[in-house]
């Protein structure tokens, strides 16, 4: 009976070393085109969101500390700023910045965007990353009809509102989704905060 256990725990010891090797090798061979395809993905939307940028050079990707610290005492604590990218016309003049933001208020959880600001401050649009709201309700912030909201404005912040947008710094609320509208608003937000730090803090 005691070799039976020793066989069959030999056995099993096997099956999972041999599964563990397995699954590290499939996570090798996929974690590199997994990668790439972000990469495109993060590259299509900074030219969507920038047209007029010919090059984008890497000023932060990852953490800042200082950025970080910049958002939270101008109350975005629920929001990171992932990359910042500056935005290069094909002289090699600088145009503006790109920005991956995250926001971590999605009634889904983390909604992951990407936006660009001219030089003077104007918001030239957001493109979504990734997203994982309800559908039908807050998944409409993917819509051209949301997003366009925030297309072509120069201000400092912007609200949301329910009984419809009049001023530029506003936009309209997604029915049914408030969270969502806080989330997407509150983001964009960070990103104009982070603009006025990279252009001096100002």
């Amino acid at each position: 009976m005691s070799n039976r256990i020793i066989k069959d725990t030999i056995a099993i010891t096997v099956i999972t070393l041999v599964s563990g090797l397995l699954l590290g090798v499939v996570n090798d061979i996929t974690a590199g085109p997994i990668a790439k395809q972000q990469a495109a993905a993060k590259e299509a939307a900074y030219k969507e969101v920038f047209a007029d940028a010919d090059t984008f050079e890497t000023v932060s990707s990852g953490e800042d500390a200082d950025l970080e610290a910049y958002l939270d005492e101008n109350g975005f604590k629920g929001q990171d700023i992932n990359e910042v990218m500056l935005a290069k016309d094909s002289s090699g003049a600088e145009i503006g910045y790109a920005f991956t933001v995250t926001t971590k208020e999605g009634y889904g959880g983390d909604i992951q965007f990407a936006m660009g600001i001219q030089d003077d401050g104007t918001l030239n649009g957001i493109s979504i990353l990734s997203i994982g709201e309800t559908a039908g309700l807050g998944m409409r912030a993917t819509t051209d009809e949301f997003k366009n909201q925030f297309k072509d404005r120069n201000v400092e912040k912007f609200t949301y509102t329910k009984t419809g947008a009049t001023q530029d710094d506003e936009i309209d609320a997604l029915s049914g989704a408030t969270i969502t509208t806080n989330a997407m608003t509150n983001g964009v937000n960070a990103g104009l905060c982070a603009f006025r730090y990279e252009k001096g803090g100002n």
